[in-house]
Parts: structure tokens; sequence; C-alpha cells
């Protein structure tokens, strides 16, 4: 069974199953679902799956699970697993997902815009990319990208309908989209727009002439590439629908529905949605270019600025709007260079978390910071990194702000333009004029955060001390998965010398481990036995790493507490993880946050794999050093493998020497034999 099948099993699993969903679709990296009951959803287990880069809540009913470019390989398996077929595939319901702001309409209407948008992302991706091609021919000189088409070569001239098929019927998308999205009839809603972009229409005469229709005066305009004409027409489609529905008998809806809203809409479009949404369009992006005129050096400031708070909200479509409406009018666009400086900084923010991880060998960051940053700098999709790392931890922003600054300014010093619409990746950098200059940008702003994150680190102090603790406990139960293995093959290995018939006899049961059975763990250290709650860390006083007591140190040594044997013992000193020969598994993390004295007051006494007595001295340690360099000595020591025992109860005590009981450990009840019993 492939990786796929299995995460996307588990994902559907931790929504809630298919009864569950009443509806799932998919954008450029989310599966985007809507549920019956939210309150089934085990956020916790979502995130924890590897695969997956972040989880999104949305509104009352909805769950966004990012996965980055391979969405729809996940999409497509959910889809087809049992009950699934039940989900809702009308058209969507006029519903917002997401929270926005105070008034129900204002929400409403970003909600259209970004599910509108996020459909065509594709083609306006794979077109950009195919823009950037013909680009670096021009850069290179073997050919004239602005040229006339009867001057370029035949194969020159097919690349460019390649993606001027995207721009020119982008308005036939936007319209399908957005009809579906209102809940009107999408093929209708597609037909509207491109009626004003058949040559019956064009041949009517050229932009800007007035013709008259019926005795009624009708302003032609280019519809091509242009988006706000089918929004309205959309939303018009929509109360026509609604209006014709009620009047016309049921039974011949799909008949009469579709004529009347075509027999009204088009001609409304034509003399009058159309014209407004191009003023909208032309208005807008007036204002802008009066902005940038005034100072693009301020603009290019704003923008990348301005995006890390628009693009999680889902505001900055509107803004693609704006650049498709200047390509079509300006000839050029004056957003997408300094956006570029927010894309990259982002990028960098990621990067400095992967070098990160990489130094602290965590395996789930590693893959989530290098699939954001890949899908970052060779296809510009800035949500993996943004969903994935930039809002789960909460330092992030102060790390990727100074860089949307940095490249923002050095971006605006050069006013750079866009010669076409395409995402900020490093395959797009051509597109640029000047090209140079917006490189200089990205580049700072890659390279401001970036510095950021490696040196300051992009995680809290509470954030960065559980996760660091969670990989202490990973490598120990890696440890004993380790050693199991080792006691299997040479169970086998045994077996096999014996002679015996039937292979190896089980390993033993661990003495803690038998049903029923009670164990006592001693302290390792002289101190106030507290009870775990009172750790100043909320991964240990949770319980998230095992349940177990806190101690206040009074002497200077750890000792081992019963025979076992070393599964980790840090460099620095501030922890160490034991497998009791009893089959309990403790960690013993000196102080709180003492990973950040790299070693200094501490002394390792052992290592790895080594086979330890009673009493053994496993680290001696400073207290007055811990103290002085400002962190909380209080030390946690928990069985990290809880979850095997039915439970785990610590004893607080005012005072306890090596040796005393601190925790009480007690074994799964026995399981009743069905067939026995009866």
């Amino acid at each position: 069974m492939s990786s796929t099948t299995d995460t996307s099993r588990s994902i559907l699993r931790e929504v809630g199953g298919a009864d569950n969903v009443a509806d799932l679709t998919y954008c450029a990296t989310r599966l985007r679902f809507q549920l019956h009951d939210r309150s089934k959803v085990d956020l916790h287990a979502l995130e924890s799956i590897p695969s997956v880069l972040g989880v999104v809540p949305q509104g009352g009913a909805g769950v966004q699970v990012v996965m980055g470019g391979g969405v729809a390989d996940f999409y497509n398996v959910i889809a087809k697993e049992p009950g699934m077929g039940d989900t809702d595939t009308t058209p969507a319901k006029k519903e917002y997902g997401g929270v926005r702001g105070k008034y129900e309409w204002i929400n409403y209407c970003f909600e259209f815009l970004s599910d509108t948008f996020r459909p065509v992302l594709w083609a306006l991706l794979g077109a950009s990319l195919i823009i950037t091609m013909l680009v670096l021919a021009d850069t290179f000189g073997w050919q004239d990208f602005r040229a006339p088409m009867e001057d370029q070569p035949d194969g020159y001239v097919l690349l460019h309908a390649m993606w001027r098929s995207v721009f020119y019927f982008l308005p036939i998308m936007i319209g399908a989209t957005a009809s579906r999205k209102l809940g009107a009839n999408e093929w209708v809603g597609a037909a509207i727009p491109a009626a004003l972009l058949t040559p019956e229409f064009l041949s009517l005469g050229a932009a800007e002439d007035v013709v008259h229709i019926f005795g009624l005066p009708l302003v032609l305009n280019d519809y091509s590439s242009q988006v706000f004409p089918p929004l309205i027409a959309a939303v018009g489609l929509y109360w026509v629908e609604k209006g014709l529905k009620k009047i016309i008998p049921s039974a011949v809806h799909m008949v009469f529905v579709p004529f009347f809203s075509l027999l009204i809409m088009i001609p409304a479009t034509a003399f009058i949605f159309g014209p407004f949404g191009i003023g909208i369009g032309n208005g807008i992006s007036n204002f802008l270019e009066w902005t940038n005129d005034l100072s693009p050096f301020i603009l290019a400031i704003v923008i990348p600025l301005l995006y890390p708070f628009l693009v999680p909200l889902g505001l900055h479509w509107p803004l693609n709007a704006i650049m498709v409406q200047n390509l079509a009018t300006l000839g050029y666009d004056f957003i997408q260079g300094p956006m570029g400086a927010w894309n990259f900084a982002c990028f960098g923010v990621v990067a400095g978390v992967f070098f990160v991880s990489l130094k602290e060998k965590n395996k789930a960051m590693r893959q989530v910071s290098f699939g954001g940053l890949m899908a970052g700098l060779l296809g510009g999709i800035s949500e993996p990194s943004l969903y994935g790392v930039l809002l789960r931890f909460k330092k992030t922003y102060f790390r990727l702000l100074p860089g949307c600054l940095v490249g923002g300014i050095v971006i605006g010093f050069f006013d750079v333009k866009a010669n076409a619409f395409v995402f900020t990746s490093l395959l797009t950098i051509p597109a640029m004029d000047p090209w140079g200059g917006y490189a200089l940008g990205i580049a700072a702003a890659f390279a401001t955060s970036f510095l950021l994150t490696v040196v300051l680190d992009y995680r809290g102090r509470d954030e960065k001390a559980e996760i660091l603790a969670q990989l202490e406990a990973e490598r120990i139960a890696a440890g004993e998965e380790e050693d199991a293995r080792i006691a299997e093959a040479d169970a086998v290995a045994a077996g096999t010398a014996a002679g015996t018939a039937g292979g190896a006899d089980a390993a033993p049961v661990k003495p803690a481990l038998r049903p029923g059975v009670v164990t006592v763990v001693t302290a390792p250290l002289e101190g106030e036995v507290l009870a775990l709650s009172e750790t100043p860390d909320a991964a240990f006083a949770g319980g998230a790493l095992g349940n177990g007591v806190c101690i206040d140190p009074m002497g200077d040594t750890v000792f081992a507490p019963a025979d076992g044997t070393i599964l980790t013992v840090q460099k620095t000193g501030h922890a160490v993880g034991l497998r009791l020969d009893s089959g309990i598994e403790l960690l013993i993390h000196i102080g709180i946050d003492t990973v950040k004295m790299a070693g200094e007051g501490f002394e390792v006494l052992v290592e790895k794999k080594q086979k330890v007595t009673a009493g053994t001295p496993l680290v001696r340690f400073d207290r007055a050093a811990i103290e002085a360099a400002g962190y909380s000595p209080l030390t946690p020591v928990v069985v990290v493998n809880t979850q095997k025992f039915g439970t785990v109860d610590g004893m607080p005590a005012p005072v306890a020497a090596p040796g005393d009981d601190i925790i009480t450990v007690t074994a799964k009840a026995p399981t009743v034999d069905a067939a026995a019993a009866s």
C-alpha cells in the first residue's frame, strides 16, 4: 500500500471519517473539508501526520489540510474511499468558510474572491512558466517577446498561444468558478463572458466604439483578460436564476432557466455589467498607478509588508486581479516586483527552519520546511511555508517582516516592474525589469530572514523547549526499538542453535509490564519532590512526554535509580534517558531550557548503551551555575513509556534522597480470555 494511500486514509479518519464530510475540494496546496461536526476532528493527530504541512480550522465547519503541491494525489485517494461518494457534489452553497471581520457580508465577499481564483491557480501557474520561457528567449536575443505575432517564427507563435489561451479566456474561467461559489450554474456563468469573446461580438467594432443595438447604445470593450466583468455577471446570474426558479415549474428548470438566464444576462453584461466592471478595474488600477507614480519607493515597501497579513486571510486575491488588469491596460505591472520581497522573505524563514532542523535532527520540521522551500523557490507558492511554518510558531513574523522591509527597499530603489503575470519564484526572475535589481532585492529579503531565523531561532522559549523535549523522548523510544530488534535477533539465533522446531520462544515480558504488577521508581537525585504539573514548562507539566514528578534538587549528582541501560545522554549533560531492567523508561531532564548552557556546569559520567547498576553516578551539575544563567533548576523525572502502563503516579514529598520512592507504576490489568471465561 502506498504512503499516499496510507496518509489519505489517516487524514480521512482524523477528520471524523467519510460520514462526517459534507464536501471536499482542493486548491493548489490544500484539502478543503466542509464537515457536519467539526468537534469530531482530532487537530493534533492531523498535524502529526508526516505529510501534513499544517491544519487550518476555517469558519464553523471547515478545516483546511495543507499538503503542498501533491495535494491532488491525496484528494483523488480520499474521494474514492467508501462513503465519500455520498458527499455533496452540488454547486457550493452561499456560505463562507472563514472569519474575516465584524460584518458577515464583508466576510463572504472576501471568501467569494478567494474561492473564485483558487481553482484557476493551476492554469495561471502553468502559463506563468511558459511566459518565463519566452522572456528568457527574449533576454538571450532569440526572439522579441513583444513583437507582433506576424513577425515571430511559427514555433514562438504557438508558445505565445499557450499562455495567452489562459489569459484571453480568463473571463470564462472566472465566470464558471464565481458562479459555482455563489450557487449558480457554472456553465451558464462561463457562457456569459464567452459571448463577449466570440468573433461575432468582436466584429461589431473596435474597443471604445459605440454601436447601436435595437436603438440602444452599446460601448464596446476588449473583455479578454478581464476579471471584474465576469465577477459582477456571476452575481447577477445568481439573482436571475433564483428568481426564475420561483416562477418556472421545476419540471422544466433544465430547459428554461438556462435559456432565460442567457437571454437576460448576456445583453445585461454587454450593456451594463461589462462596462461597469471594466470601470471598477481601471479605477483601482489607476489609483495604484497614481500612488506608484507619486512614490514607487513607498509602494514597494508597503506591498511586501502587507502581504504577510493579507495572504493568511485570502485578501490578496483582489491584488492578483489588479496585476492582470495592469498588464492589460498598462502593458506592465508594478505590484509583482515588490510582492517578490514578501515571498522570498517567507522562503528565507523556511530555509532557516530547515537549517535549524538539520542541526537538531528534527525529521518532522525538516520535511515540512524542505517541502515548503521547494514549492516556494521553484513554484512561487507560499501557502506550504505559511501554513506549515510561519503560522505555527509565534516568533516567525519577527524574522519575516525585516526581510520584507529590506527586500522592499532594494526593489523600490530599482523601481522594478513585471512584464507579465508570473508567480514569483527563482524561475521567473527574467520576467522582471530590471531583473538584476529584482534579483538583488529578493536575495536581500531571503538572506535577512534566513540569518535572523538561524541566529534567533523561529520558536518562542516554550515552543522550543517542548520540541526539544519531544525529540529527546523520540530518541529514547528509538533506542528501545533498536534494542528490542537486537534482543529478538539474539533470541531467534539462540533458538536456532538449540535446534528448536518451533523457533525461539517469545521474549520474556519485562517485570513492570506483567499484568497487575506494581513497580516503584526511586529518586535519582536528592531534593524536594513536586507534582509534575508544577514544572515551569508546558510540555512536561502537561504530561506530553510522560507522567512522573519534578524534583527541586538539593544535591549535585544524578544517580541511576535501578539497574538498567543508558539509552541517550546529551553531550551538554542536561538530560539523560535510561531503560530500567524492569522495562520502565525514564527521562531525567536537569533544569528547564538548560540546553542553552551548552554543557557549562554539567559533567557527563556515562555514555550511550552503557549498562549501569542502581546508584551509578550519571551526571554531575552545578545548580548555582544554572540559576546564574537565568534558568530554573527544577528537574522533571518522567516515565516516557507511560502509555504502556495502566497508571503512573507521582509521590510528592518535602525531601527525598536517592533510593526513596517517588513514582508508582502499575501495569495494565490482565485481559480476560472470553473463550476461557465461557
